[in-house]
């Protein structure tokens, strides 16, 4: 049971650990895709598998901080590991740089602690993996990889199929379980992505909103003289939901501006990469439109979860 606490933003117990029905959702379906991918003679399958297996260690380890607890060395040196692993597979499989290594163990490792901590509300990390997915989908739909849709259309259909749990009847939580797959699963198929020839914005949209609350929420902080790693309700969609939005309106807010990112990126497959700034620019502007909305939405009277 998750039980309320400095961080939480519900007001009762409730059930934790869905993850894994998640986690075994996305193995089977991520094998079962594979096994298509090679008996079809597509190519990508290595790749497609390299995802699954990043995303199954993420949620292990997860699924260990929620049975057990973990210290923060051993948590942080096996996050790493994952991302160097995973990260080496890629660049050996798709020939990139390897200094593509250095960048990929900072991106994947990092992610997995933002999906972690952007896990607060019901509905948000469900959303979130929806629309993660369908844009690497929509990506692989249109630079021509197979595998890519596959990832993408197995990693939103798994926390599509979380979502009524989570925001109907007494509702039940992810667990870190479910937060560490989403953000091991999103991360690396990002970066998979990426070495693969997926232009970099269309990689990287989705994950826009959550890399910037987490950031300025962590900068304010230490500018405030707070300590960084104890638990706290300033993360912006929670400055939304006090504001008296229900888990629903904020967790909806956030993943339609994540959309909206994504959507941006995804606009790079059809303009020249000069054209990339402007997108950039306007992916930013989405950025600092989520991160105003404390401040420039209406209050509400406030509601207990």
């Amino acid at each position: 049971m998750d039980v309320p606490n400095e961080r939480s933003s519900h007001a009762r117990p409730v059930l934790r650990g869905m993850g894994l029905a998640v986690l075994i959702a996305l193995v089977a379906g991520g094998g079962l895709g594979a096994w298509g991918l090679s008996s079809s003679g597509q190519p990508g399958t290595a790749i497609l598998l390299v995802a699954v297996l990043a995303g199954l260690a993420s949620g292990l380890t997860g699924l260990a901080e929620d049975l057990r607890g973990l210290s923060v060395p051993v948590r942080s040196a096996l996050q790493i590991g994952i991302a160097l692993a995973s990260s080496i597979a890629i660049v050996a499989l798709t020939g990139m740089s390897w200094w593509l290594v250095i960048y990929a163990v900072l991106f994947v490792s990092s992610y997995i602690n933002v999906a972690n901590f952007m896990d607060g509300l019901n509905g948000i990390s469900g959303f979130h993996g929806v629309v993660a997915g369908l844009t690497f989908a929509a990506a692989g739909w249109l630079g021509g990889y197979a595998w890519l849709v596959v990832a993408g259309l197995v990693l939103a259909a798994g926390f599509a199929g979380f979502l009524p749990w989570n925001l109907f009847g007494r509702g039940a939580f992810l667990g870190d379980v479910g937060s560490y797959l989403l953000g091991g699963a999103t991360a690396v198929t990002s970066m998979a992505a990426f070495a693969a020839g997926v232009p970099i914005l269309a990689s990287i949209g989705p994950m826009i909103l959550y890399f910037g609350d987490v950031g300025t929420t962590l900068v304010r902080r230490t500018r405030e003289g707070k300590k960084w790693d104890e638990p706290h309700k300033e993360h912006v969609y929670q400055r939304i939901q006090q504001l008296g939005y229900s888990h629903l309106a904020a967790s909806g807010m956030t993943a339609g501006l994540s959309a909206v990112a994504s959507v941006l990126g995804l606009i790079s497959f059809f303009v020249a990469p000069i054209w990339w700034l402007a997108l950039t620019a306007a992916g930013l502007a989405v950025l600092a439109l989520y991160l105003a909305l404390p401040s420039i939405l209406p209050a509400r009277h406030a509601r207990v979860a």
